[in-house]
């Protein structure tokens, strides 16, 4: 998909939707903290190139961007990664609250 010195990014082999990438370092490392600043820079910046190449290749109306960093937020695999999530109107009843579903019961903050 894309690549650049630092980071690569590809298809999530397990999509939560359709277009669904992962942009992962090309340095091994469990934490993107761990990278040096010009490697984090350049994973946002093809973090940045692969939102808009899913809002245009998949025509999707948003997208959730996250990490899980670290084990107790749900790290499963043991190198650094940053999900690209295409996100469509109507493709859940209410999508409010977006990423703060990860604790269902703290999510919903809104009347």
């Amino acid at each position: 998909m894309l690549s650049s010195r630092n980071a690569i990014a590809f298809l999530d082999a397990y999509p939560v939707t359709n277009g669904h990438t992962l942009v992962v370092p090309r340095r091994h490392v469990p934490s993107i903290y761990e990278l040096a600043a010009t490697e984090q820079s350049e994973l946002w910046e093809t973090v940045s190139k692969t939102r808009t190449f899913l809002m245009e290749r998949f025509k999707v109306d948003s997208l959730n961007i996250g990490v899980n960093d670290g084990i107790a937020a749900g790290r499963t695999i043991d190198h650094a990664h940053v999900h690209v999530i295409p996100r469509r109107l109507g493709d859940v009843p209410d999508p409010r609250g977006g990423i703060r579903w990860i604790v269902p019961n703290k999510a919903k903050y809104w009347p």
